[in-house]
C-alpha cells in the first residue's frame, strides 16, 4: 500500500486553512477565553466555555464519517472537549493517535502595537495576531485539518482523539482526572501528537524532545503588625525585603542564577547535549536573536550552546510577581510590614518536581533570619518529559515530511517551557511514541504582547502531520 500523496495533502491543507480554519481561528482570537487561574469566575464570564463551543461549532462542519464530538465535563473542573474519529479500513489495530492541543489563553497584558490588540484578531504580512492565536488556538484546527487532509488524499490513519483542554496555562491541574475518566475510552494510545510546541526558525519542523518541569510558591516575609516610620524603626527591625534576599540566596547564586538545592539539578544526558549542539548548528544565532534586548544588554553567557541548555536543562528562578511595595511615586518613608515575592521555578525534565519544591520549602522556612513570620502560598509542581527514542517509523516518516514539506531536515529542541499533559501522558502511555511540534518560534511572543501565528509555518506543520498520521497508519 503507497504512501499518501504529499501534492494532495498540501493542496487539501492550503484549501481549509484558507476557507475554514482562518475565518474560524480568527473568530476564537476574539474570545478572552483567560486560563483559570486567571478568571476564578470562569464558569459565570463563560469565556471558556464560548471558546469550547465555538471549536465545538466548527468540528461538527467538517463531517468526519462516524466522528464523535463531546464536551467532557468533570464537577468543579474546566471542560474538555474531545474529537473522536474511527480508524479507517485496514488501521483499526494500530492503536489510538492522541492529538493535543488547549484553548485557554494568558491575560491580555499591556503594551500591543498600534492597531493591534489580545482579542482582535488581524492579519498582517501573513500572521495572524491576538492572543491564542500561536498559543495554542491553532491546534485544534491543525490537528483536525492534518486528518481531513489525509482522508481526502487517500490516506490512511488509525483511531484519533483529539482533545482540547481549557486549563494548560493554568498548569493543566485537572488533567489528571480526565486522564483517569477518560482512559478506558481511550485504550491503548500508540502515538501522541502534541501542537502545543515550535522550534528555533520556521524553516524546518522541529521536534521537542524534553519539557522543563516546573515548581512555584508564593512566600511571604513578615515583621510587624504595622508599618512604622522608617527613620524610627530602621536598625531596630529587619527590612522585610532584606530578609527574603537572604533566604533567595539560599536558593540561588545571584552572580550566576544557578540553583543551589541538589533536588532542583540533574545530570544533562550526553544525546540531548549533542542534540543541542546540531540545533545551534542549524539555526545559528536564533537564541540571542529571539530576545528584544535593551541598549546593550547582554545575555548570560555567549555560548548559544550553554544558552539552549541553561533554557532546557538547568533550573532557573525567575520573580514573576511581588506585592507589598507601593509604586515609587506613592512609597513614603515606611517600614512596611510585609513583602511578598511569587517564586517561579523551571526545572530539568527529569528532576522530581515534588522532592524540588519541598526542599525550596523547607529551604525557605528553616532557620529564618529573626525568626521572621514567613508564609507560604500558592504552592504547585509539574514534572518535565524527557521523550523516548524515536521508532525507526517515526524516524523515516519525519525525514520525508522533511524532505517533501520544508526541504530541510528536521531539528530538535529542548522546550524551556512547561506542558505538564506530556509528562502525564509519557508515564501513563510508556509504550507510546511521540510528536511534540508546533507553529511557535522565538518571536512569536507567546504570553506577552503582540502574540502572533505564522499561517505558512502553521500550514505546513500540518502537512507533516498529516504524513505522521499516514505512516502511523501503515507501519
Amino acid at each position: 500500500m503507497s504512501r499518501v500523496e504529499p501534492r494532495n495533502v498540501k493542496n487539501s491543507v492550503r484549501r481549509m486553512w484558507s476557507d475554514d480554519v482562518l475565518p474560524s481561528l480568527s473568530t476564537l482570537v476574539s474570545i478572552p477565553a483567560l486560563s483559570p487561574v486567571f478568571d476564578p469566575e470562569w464558569e459565570k464570564t463563560g469565556h471558556l466555555d464560548a471558546a469550547v463551543e465555538h471549536v465545538r461549532g466548527w468540528l461538527a462542519e467538517r463531517e468526519l464519517p462516524g466522528a464523535q464530538i463531546d464536551v467532557v465535563r468533570l464537577p468543579g473542573r474546566s471542560p474538555v472537549l474531545l474529537l473522536d474519529v474511527p480508524a479507517t479500513e485496514g488501521a483499526q489495530d494500530k492503536g489510538t493517535v492522541l492529538m493535543y492541543g488547549h484553548l485557554d489563553k494568558q491575560p491580555p497584558v499591556g503594551g500591543w502595537s498600534d492597531g493591534l490588540g489580545p482579542w482582535t484578531p488581524v492579519v498582517r504580512d501573513g500572521r495572524l495576531y491576538g492572543r491564542g492565536s500561536a498559543d495554542d488556538g491553532y491546534a485544534g484546527y491543525a490537528a483536525t485539518t492534518a486528518l481531513t487532509a489525509v482522508r481526502e488524499a487517500g490516506g490512511a490513519h488509525a483511531r484519533v482523539v483529539v482533545v482540547l483542554e481549557t486549563g494548560e496555562e493554568s498548569g493543566s491541574p485537572d488533567l489528571p482526572a480526565y486522564l483517569d475518566h477518560l482512559s478506558e475510552r481511550l485504550g491503548r494510545v500508540s502515538l501522541v501528537v502534541c501542537l502545543d510546541s515550535g522550534g528555533n526558525d520556521y524553516e524546518r519542523l522541529w521536534l521537542t524532545t524534553s519539557l522543563r518541569g516546573m515548581a512555584q510558591v508564593h512566600v511571604t516575609v513578615r515583621l510587624l503588625e504595622t508599618a512604622q516610620h522608617s527613620g524610627m524603626a530602621s536598625g531596630i527591625v529587619a527590612s522585610s525585603f532584606r530578609v527574603l534576599r537572604t533566604l533567595l540566596d539560599r536558593l540561588e547564586d545571584s552572580e550566576t542564577g544557578a540553583i543551589k538545592l541538589a533536588e532542583c539539578n540533574v545530570e544533562i544526558p550526553a544525546n540531548r547535549i549533542e542534540e543541542t549542539r546540531a540545533s545551534v548548528e542549524a539555526a545559528p544565532g536564533s537564541l540571542i536573536g529571539s530576545v528584544p534586548w535593551h541598549g546593550t544588554t547582554r545575555p548570560v553567557v555567549d555560548d548559544e550552546v550553554e544558552l539552549s541548555l541553561n533554557n532546557s536543562w538547568r533550573p532557573t528562578l525567575s520573580i514573576v510577581g511581588a506585592s507589598g511595595m507601593p509604586d515609587p511615586a506613592e512609597a513614603g518613608n515606611v517600614l512596611r510590614t510585609s513583602t511578598t515575592l511569587a517564586l517561579s521555578f523551571r526545572l530539568p525534565p527529569t528532576a522530581d518536581s515534588q522532592a524540588a519544591l519541598e526542599a525550596i520549602t523547607k529551604t525557605l522556612t528553616t532557620d529564618v533570619p529573626y525568626d521572621a513570620t514567613v508564609e507560604l502560598s500558592g504552592m504547585e509542581s509539574a514534572d518535565g518529559w524527557n521523550a523516548p527514542e524515536l521508532s525507526p517509523w517515526l524516524a523515516e516518516a519525519l525525514d520525508r515530511a522533511s524532505e517533501d514539506v520544508f526541504g530541510k531536515p528536521w531539528g530538535t529542541i529542548g522546550l524551556g517551557g512547561s506542558i505538564p499533559f506530556m509528562g502525564l501522558l509519557g508515564e501513563k502511555y510508556p509504550e507510546a511514541q511521540f510528536v511534540v511540534t508546533g507553529a511557535l518560534g522565538p518571536d512569536s511572543n507567546a504570553h506577552v504582547p503582540d502574540e502572533w501565528l505564522h499561517l505558512d509555518h502553521a500550514q505546513r506543520v500540518t502537512e507533516a502531520i498529516a504524513t505522521v498520521l499516514d505512516a502511523h497508519a501503515r507501519r
